[in-house]
């Protein structure tokens, strides 16, 4: 693959897009389940844009509420993580389940094993635990619901072809009331609920300096409010140069919130925080979302409503 420092054309970018063909990527079930007929669905997708796939999930191992016992799971990210064919591990779905994992995971094997691993929600944890080892993973789309819904993100699938292939991403938003930032750091986070549940663990890296993105669904705002009180206290925002939000959806408000809403527990954080909160990033459970390199080098420039985050220093398909 060559890399060019140059400006890309649309029509170069397409390009690249296309370049995954005979990719090999791996399906692993770190948490939760889907139906046989969503995962069938989401192999077909893949292959028709381009990529080998290796399903290492099976349906008929589903464990209570999860994809298979903890030692089924475990087992399916080491045997993706050793196998020469696969470039990229994605995670099939999110959920609960991958801190049952943690214990069980040769991160230093896994770290150094090459793999592009790609996922969000409680995946997240994975993903800290890689950082903590000095990897970069992708905070990206997963098999559900990003490759089985019926009306496919254009959007996700596209940037999620360009970033495993490109070595520079950028990503631009326009989002109104957000303060002036120009800040260079690492770029890390993902789902909140597992970054404050993951906070004083030993799977939590020590990122000083860094710009950390998060979203959430289902968590009402008072909730979020508390959870980044939380990385706040533990000392982890103090450290870092800027707090990026992306969606933060299906949540419900009530009488008892007496005009409590998201833009107001916005405000009081604003007020109380030592660094700078931009809103808007496209990223999250929702439809529409960016695959963003977790661990590498950002540059984030929010001016009158216009937020560009450029990153770079992360691998690639090869």
């Amino acid at each position: 693959m060559q890399k060019e420092k140059k400006r890309q054309s649309p029509r170069e970018k397409q390009k690249r897009v296309m370049n995954t063909e005979k990719t090999g990527i791996a399906i692993i079930a770190p948490g939760g389940y889907v139906p046989d007929s969503d995962l069938q669905r989401a192999i077909g997708v893949l292959k028709s844009r381009g990529y080998e796939v290796f399903n290492y999930v099976d349906p008929q191992k589903r464990h209570e509420r999860f994809a298979a016992n903890d030692e089924e799971r475990s087992r399916q990210i080491m045997e993706a993580a050793t196998n020469p064919d696969v470039k990229i591990v994605i995670a099939l779905r999110g959920g609960y389940g991958t801190t049952r994992l943690l214990h069980d995971l040769d991160f230093a094997k896994l770290a150094k094993s090459g793999k592009l691993f790609v996922g969000h929600s409680d995946f997240t944890v994975f993903e800290m635990a890689l950082l903590k080892h000095g990897a970069v993973s992708f905070s990206g789309p997963m098999i559900q619901s990003d490759f089985t819904r019926g009306d496919l993100s254009a959007f996700t699938l596209n940037h999620f072809d360009e970033t495993m292939t490109s070595p520079e991403t950028s990503v631009k938003w326009v989002s109104k009331d957000n303060p002036d930032v120009d800040v260079e750091g690492t770029l890390w986070g993902g789902n909140l609920t597992m970054l404050a549940h993951m906070a004083g663990t030993p799977w939590m890296p020590d990122i000083s300096g860094g710009i950390l993105f998060v979203e959430d669904i289902h968590e009402h705002p008072y909730r979020v409010e508390r959870m980044l009180l939380q990385l706040d206290e533990s000392g982890i925002l103090k450290k870092q140069k800027a707090l990026v939000l992306g969606h933060f959806s299906e949540f419900k408000l009530s009488d008892y919130d007496n005009g409590y809403d998201f833009n107001a527990m916005l405000s009081w954080l604003r007020s109380r925080l030592s660094i700078p909160v931009v809103t808007g990033l496209p990223f999250g459970h929702t439809k529409d979302k960016v695959t963003l390199p977790v661990g590498g080098r950002a540059h984030l420039m929010s001016k009158a409503g216009k937020i560009q985050l450029d990153i770079g220093d992360y691998p690639t398909v090869r």
